[in-house]
């Protein structure tokens, strides 16, 4: 069954969303996930099928703050830090960046064309897990992510964020 979110797009982006449904649904420990375009623009988010999967009794809590946009806006400053150290090292592009902390897990990953996919994983998910899904998801992910593509991924988390706004804000 196709997620509401998906209704009226392309092929391409619909298997961007299962891949990242996929992600999130089939690894324990992932709080959070964002793609997120060279200029640091969220195109693709975790949060509708996090808030699906987590909205029985006993749900964890979500990514940082609660939001994959949250997340994107950290991916993307990690992303831009650890590209300008890989130019001042001169050691060929980033592959992936891992941050552990006491709490849980930052893993960011280059998709393509600059894009960057980002997981917030918990303090007991397997690390070495968790990279190798996202790997997989990059391999599956990375030749699509065309530049129509991301526009397309783009105009349809805006058409969403504003249907959401539309709906809050309407008497029930």
């Amino acid at each position: 069954m196709t997620a509401p979110s998906t209704f009226g797009l392309s092929s391409e982006a619909r298997n961007l969303h299962w891949l990242l449904t996929n992600l999130v649904e089939e690894v324990p420990g992932i709080l959070s996930v964002a793609v997120v375009s060279s200029d640091g623009l969220l195109l693709l988010s975790s949060d509708e099928t996090l808030a699906r999967a987590r909205s029985g009794p006993g749900s964890q809590g979500r990514g940082p703050r609660g939001s994959s946009a949250d997340l994107a806006t950290v991916v993307s400053g990690i992303g831009s830090l650890t590209v300008g150290a890989s130019k001042l090292m001169d050691y060929g592009p980033v592959k992936h960046t891992m941050v552990a902390m006491d709490e849980g897990s930052l893993f960011v990953m280059s998709i393509s064309d600059g894009s960057l996919l980002g997981v917030h994983g918990s303090a007991d998910c397997d690390m070495s897990v968790v990279a190798y899904h996202m790997a997989l998801f990059v391999g599956r992910a990375g030749h699509v992510l065309t530049p129509e593509l991301r526009s397309e991924l783009r105009r349809n988390l805006e058409t969403s964020k504003d249907a959401e706004h539309e709906s809050a804000g309407s008497p029930r």
